[in-house]
């Protein structure tokens, strides 16, 4: 391995530059001693966020240095598509990374965060990515460790009954915290350093995910490559959440989210196998409701949420499947002035 690998941090704002700016001021810091650049994307904000960032980089000083690039994706396609557009620009000397970190735009590494992540993956080569331990602010846990969905799990996490619970304890997508350092079978992009290598073997995010489920994905096509995530404990990330998706003032669940659930258990298993999946959530809460009711109490899901989820994995039984490929880390971007940017 490099005594002295090159890293690619890629940081997504849409619409919380001020937010975005200290992400980058915190990252900055932990890449103190590391060779390599920050590149933040602006997800076509629409709102002066581009400019604004751009500026700040300038006035600061951050793009003399060299440290730091903003760049515009020219379009909102989402988490995926946006961090698949950092990751193709690249470093500004032409070089291709060794590591590529995604750090959310709300989220704070600890002055020896990154470093952490690049000595694990440096003396594990079988690791494909590795992911931080993330706390809030007041320093709570967040939970961002999880196995694969599956239809057990889907029963298990819609009937939220104990017995069962605890009987498909193995299925069950949260996987409690761990206190050390472990393999997961995936883990929230919040703080997620992925070998370059392993995106030349595997692709970048699948850009038909617009929000939720493109790490899920990402981290099975490693799995399925035979690389190992891995939860490394003393990396450690203050994080906020929700800033830009605004899912903490969710009313109802977002359409987008069914669309990744459904495309998740259709590309990676079978229409047959979504459907099962499917019809293993719609039995649980139902049985789920059932107790409820008759405990006087109000089901814990969202409203309408089983009403929604049939109405729309029916509908989508009679649309053609469409899926774009991975991209490829080869693959060619385009600079707002519209020429083209292709990593070597």
């Amino acid at each position: 391995m490099k005594s002295d690998p090159r890293l690619l941090t890629v940081i997504l704002n849409y619409r919380t530059p001020d937010m975005t700016l200290q992400a980058v001021a915190a990252a900055l810091r932990a890449m103190d001693g590391i060779n390599g650049q920050i590149v933040v994307v602006d997800n076509a904000s629409g709102d002066g966020s581009f400019e604004k960032m751009l500026a700040h980089a300038d006035t600061i000083g951050w793009t003399a240095a060299g440290r730091v690039r903003v760049v515009q994706s020219g379009r909102n396609g989402g988490f995926g598509a946006g961090n698949n557009h950092g990751i193709q620009t690249g470093l500004s000397d032409g070089t291709r990374p060794d590591y590529v970190y995604v750090l959310n735009s709300d989220a704070f590494p600890a002055p020896d965060a990154i470093r952490r992540l690049i000595d694990y993956l440096q003396t594990h080569p079988e690791a494909g990515f590795a992911g931080s331990y993330i706390h809030g602010p007041d320093g709570d846990p967040h939970l961002t460790t999880f196995r694969f969905p599956s239809v057990s799990s889907e029963f298990e996490a819609a009937i939220r009954f104990g017995p069962v619970s605890r009987m498909l304890a193995e299925k069950r997508v949260p996987v409690d915290i761990p206190d050390h350092t472990r393999t997961v079978d995936w883990l929230a992009g919040a703080s997620l350093m992925m070998r370059r290598e392993v995106l030349d073997e595997i692709g970048l995010f699948d850009e038909t995910f617009f929000l939720y489920f493109e790490e899920t994905d990402l981290c099975l096509r490693a799995r399925r490559a035979g690389y190992r995530t891995v939860f490394v404990r003393e990396s450690e990330v203050a994080h906020i959440g929700s800033v830009s998706t605004g899912m903490k003032e969710w009313q109802q669940v977002p359409g987008y989210w069914f669309d990744s659930r459904l495309h998740y258990f259709t590309k990676n298993h079978s229409a047959f196998y979504a459907a099962l999946a499917t019809l293993a959530h719609l039995t649980g809460g139902v049985l789920h409701r059932l107790r409820q009711y008759l405990r006087g109490r109000r089901p814990a899901d969202p409203p309408h949420f089983l009403r929604t989820l049939l109405r729309h994995d029916m509908a989508a039984m009679f649309k053609p499947h469409r899926h774009a490929a991975e991209p490829r880390l080869t693959d060619p971007v385009s600079r707002p002035d519209g020429s083209a940017i292709v990593s070597e």
